[in-house]
């Protein structure tokens, strides 16, 4: 039937040339192919392109096979290269990002940087980040304690201080986080002593702030949780707790009275990332 694939006919193919995966281009041939029932058209991705020779290459295979080019080369010298080539074998190629990138420059008044995988390095990115935020909710207040080894930064602490939104607003920054509550009649976790000091951050709230956010806690919960957890002298004694505890681990401590949630993250951030020698944000690998 006219329109149809015959059987033993290949069809010539597809050849998706990219500076980076090649996953975009890919995509739009994907996507255009699903018009066209019955057809079996070979996708040939050329993923990584820096170097004109491997243009001369791809270029003489389709020109060998009859086949199309697409490409999504960010580099004008490469692009240029390739449109030359191309023309010079009779070979038809499609540019899918070459006039929207000049239509933009002009649009803009500035020149497109030029590099390729940016825009997989950014999607990379978000999905770490959207990781960060599943973990550090799933190992909220003590949960899952027996994994909290896969965290990169471990805020510990006596209720109220602070740790579930401090863990969240590290979580959204890209930081895999853990919070683990401290109670003075408990033992402290096994999993937690054996985490490499480094990264475990004591959280302290003065003994004033314990007591009167446990007040509004109570209040806004409408059950009273005894006298002991509001009281003031309580608190001031398991706040002298957590320091002795802190400094006998050798777990680093940061004070949260009166700041802000920003303020607190800097200060985390700032204590691991000189640890483990890299900048101030979530890095790809962490290593002591």
């Amino acid at each position: 039937m006219e329109g149809e694939q015959q059987p033993g006919h290949e069809m010539p193919p597809l050849y998706i040339v990219s500076g980076g995966a090649g996953g975009v281009g890919a995509e739009v041939a994907r996507l255009v192919l699903t018009q066209f029932e019955g057809v079996d058209v070979p996708l040939i991705v050329v993923p990584n392109v820096r170097d004109p020779a491997q243009l001369s290459e791809v270029v003489a295979q389709a020109e060998a096979t009859g086949g199309t080019i697409l490409h999504t080369l960010m580099e004008p010298g490469l692009r240029r290269d390739l449109v030359r080539k191309a023309r010079e074998c009779h070979v038809y190629e499609i540019d899918l990002v070459g006039s929207v990138l000049s239509r933009l420059a002009t649009v803009l008044g500035r020149e497109p940087v030029g590099k390729p995988g940016l825009y997989q390095q950014r999607r990379s990115a978000y999905f770490e980040r959207l990781e960060a935020i599943e973990f550090t909710m799933q190992h909220d207040d003590g949960a899952r304690i027996k994994d909290v080894s896969h965290a990169e930064i471990v805020l510990v602490g006596i209720s109220r201080v602070g740790k579930s939104p401090l863990s969240m607003y590290l979580a959204v920054l890209g930081w895999k986080v853990a919070n683990v509550p401290l109670v003075k009649e408990v033992p402290v976790p096994e999993a937690l002593l054996a985490m490499d000091r480094r990264r475990v951050i004591g959280l302290i709230v003065e003994a004033e702030q314990i007591a009167a956010r446990r007040r509004w806690r109570q209040r806004r919960l409408g059950v009273s949780m005894g006298s002991n957890y509001i009281d003031l002298e309580q608190a001031e004694e398991e706040v002298e707790w957590a320091r002795r505890l802190f400094r006998s681990r050798g777990w680093a401590t940061v004070n949260l009275t009166n700041k802000s949630i920003e303020e607190g993250a800097d200060e985390v951030i700032a204590l691991v990332a000189r640890w483990f020698k890299y900048d101030e944000h979530p890095p790809d690998e962490l290593e002591p």
